[in-house]
This record gives structure tokens, sequence and C-alpha cells, in this order.
């Protein structure tokens, strides 16, 4: 369920699935056509999910999106008998408010930056005097992926923080970061591969924060025991907490850190796959994704296989709306979209059928390959096959990683 460019990968990745029988996407976009049947339905109404998924006799509702599962989807679904692959409403509240997510790392001695949850402008004054630059304001609320700014500039973090309800201020961390997905049947958690993407608009990490203009998986330049250590002292003690809050999690959790100098430390939580990383992470997969997530969803993970993955890396690229993020300028036609490997994630059909831009970040471009430097050369050279006037693109995806130029600390 839902209509971005991971849903699509995820689509994907059912659709050749041969356990999958009938795959329908809700509401779907015009690239997940090819993979099953699209049907409409309001993302923001969790007894309409409940409904269709009724309707069409279900069995295993898999949410996307985070706004469905704050508020309440996987509830509504839960409630009329159907296996959901998604955390509820209670444990949702670890992506959709951060402060929250602060109180669960603290009580289960999770390493992360610290912080204050600030509701007035002197209270922000006084967090941003006590940390100093970089600065790091978040919005507690959701934000679609774009509620956090990083700058070195007082009055910037001052503005963003007064545009807020209530904000999250924190210690900068330095060190690369890495995303790492785990899938939980809220008692037995298991690890996808980690990733890395690109948060900042322009090459170099120059520019505005967006939802993410790339992404590539595996990270050549990460210690061997990286998901081990991530495992044992972020994933399993945040998942033990919430189980014993009674609000066991079920789903994806997804842990977005910072390698510093003193290990890994917690930069966010998000309650679903992230995008684009799970768009490369899927390219690796060589294994049914639909038995993972329905043993998840019905509580029988420790009795399933794990993950098998393919040799190589797979590079994700971002094909990005004119102007994004402040102003991206939609209703631009498309053409070369329907290639093996782009994914849909901000597009429409126009009232001649022609493919346009609908969203900032239209479309996601996923190669394979036998060592990085080949999945990047393959994810670019596809990305020249897209026809999309005055789309923004980062060229450097992956790129230092591929000349040995990120170290981890302490390596």
């Amino acid at each position: 369920m839902g209509t971005g460019g991971r849903e699509h990968a995820l689509a994907v990745a059912l659709a050749h699935d041969s356990k999958v029988e009938t795959l329908i996407c809700a509401p779907g976009n015009p690239g997940m056509a090819a993979c099953g049947e699209l049907r409409d339905v309001d993302m923001g109404d969790p007894d309409a999910i409940a409904a269709l998924a009724v309707e069409v006799e279900a069995d295993l509702v898999v949410v996307g999106p985070e706004a469905p599962l704050v508020a309440g989807a996987a509830d509504a679904v839960r409630a009329k008998g159907i296996a959901c692959y998604g955390p509820s409403a209670k444990a949702a509240a670890i992506e959709g408010s951060k402060t929250f997510a602060k109180e669960i790392m603290a009580a289960a001695g999770v390493p992360t930056a610290k912080a204050h949850t600030c509701h007035t402008a002197a209270e922000a004054e006084a967090a941003l005097d006590e940390f100093g630059p970089p600065y790091v304001v978040k919005d507690d609320a959701l934000a679609a992926g774009k509620g956090v700014v990083v700058t070195s500039d007082r009055d910037e973090a001052l503005a963003h923080a007064a545009a807020c309800d209530t904000v999250v201020i924190e210690e900068f961390l330095d060190g690369p970061e890495v995303s790492l997905f785990v899938v939980t049947d809220g008692t037995t958690a298991v690890p996808l591969l980690p990733a890395q993407d690109f948060k900042r608009v322009g090459e170099d990490d120059a520019g505005p924060n967006t939802g993410g203009m790339g992404a590539y998986t595996p990270l050549p330049w990460a210690p061997d025991d990286l998901v081990d250590t991530i495992m044992t002292t972020v994933a399993e003690p945040t998942l033990a907490e919430l189980a014993k809050r009674e609000t066991p999690f079920v789903g994806t959790l997804y842990c977005g850190l910072a390698l510093t100098s003193k290990g890994p430390k917690v930069i966010e939580f998000n309650c679903r796959f992230g995008d684009p990383e799970i768009q490369a992470v899927l390219a690796l997969l060589d294994a049914p994704l639909s038995g993972l997530l329905d043993a998840a969803a019905r509580g029988k993970l420790a009795e399933y296989p794990k993950p098998q993955w393919r040799d190589g890396a797979a590079v994700c690229v971002v094909l990005a709306s004119e102007g994004y993020p402040e102003k991206p300028v939609t209703g631009k036609p498309i053409t070369g979209a329907d290639m093996p490997g782009v994914l849909h994630a901000g597009t429409a059909l126009d009232a001649d059928g022609q493919l346009v831009s609908s969203g900032g970040r239209v479309l996601n471009v996923v190669a394979p390959g036998a060592t990085l430097n080949q999945a990047r050369r393959r994810a670019y050279a596809l990305a020249a096959g897209v026809e999309l006037p005055d789309a923004r693109i980062r060229r450097d995806i992956a790129l230092a990683a591929s000349e040995d130029r990120i170290v981890a600390p302490g390596a």
C-alpha cells in the first residue's frame, strides 16, 4: 500500500515472487500498474484501508508509508482478522514523535545524540547555545523525510524551529551514516543489508535536506561486525523496550545511524522501509519477499529462513523535479520510464494518457553490478535513457565509497 518509489520496489519484488497469486496496489502509481491491480484508497483513512482489505479478501497487507501507520492503518486491518506487515499506531510513534523515540532510547540504553525537546523560542535558543554548530533541528512530528535542518547558520536553525510546533534540538553526530532495516515480528529480529543514502540535494552534500537523492548497498568500508553491533546495541534493546511497554513492534524498524568514534549512535528511527535505500537493498535480495513479510506479520519469523543475498552491489539514483525540494515543478512529460530498473515515485497520467511528473522525487533508477563501480555505471547509464526536462540528479551517488574514500572511525 502506497504510491512512492519504495512501494514500487516492494511491488516489483512481490510481483516476481512465485508464492504471490494476486497483487493489489493501493492506491499505487502508473509504474505499479505493471505489477498488479491498482485500487483507489484514502491512505489517511485506516477504516477505508481495512475495508478494502476485506473486500479483496487479502491474505496479507503491507503498509508502505509512515503516515497511515502512525494513523493506525495496521490496527484497523488486524481488527478485521487480516495479517498486516506494519506496526501499530502506538509502536509507530517511534517515527511519529522524535521525543517518544528519545524516551525509548533512554530507557533502553541505546546510544544516541544528546537532545532537548523545545516548545518555545527561548527553549530553542538555549538548546542551540548548549550544543553549538552544526545545529541539528528536527520537527517532532512527521515531515515526510524533510523535517530536519542541519546547518551552521543559527538564524536558519531558529527559523526552522519557529516553523514547527515542537522541535527536538540535538548535538551533531559526526561520522559516516548508515541505514539498517530490521524485519521483526516483535520478538525475533532479522537484519537486511546495510545501506547508505544521500539526503542533501546537491553534490558533495550541498544544499537542503531532501527525502533522499540516492543510495547504495552494501558498504565496503564498514566494519565486518557492524550489523551485529547495531543489532545488539540498538535494534534489540529498542524492540525489547517497546515489548516491555506492551507495544510490540511488528514490521520494519529502520535504524538510521552515524558511525562515530565512540561507536554507532542513532540519528533517527523510522517505522517502515526507508526510501531510497530499500530500492537498492531489494535489488540484491535472492529470496522470496512475501514469505519473510508474512512470517513477521504472523509472529513466525523465528521459523523462517534468513534472507539470502546476491553477490555484488546495487545503486539507486533519484531523478527529481526541477526546483526540488523547495518548489518542485510538476506536470513535466516523461519518457523512458518503462525500462526495467526504473521505479516510479512521483508520476501520474495526464488527461491524454501522457506520463508526467507529479511530485518532488519523480523516479528511482536502480541497477545491480558485480562491483560498486559497475553498479554506479549501470545506474547512471539507465538514468541517461530517461527523459524528464530539467530533472535534478546527483552525480556522486556511491562515488566516494567506490573510490575507497570513506573510512569508518577506528578502521
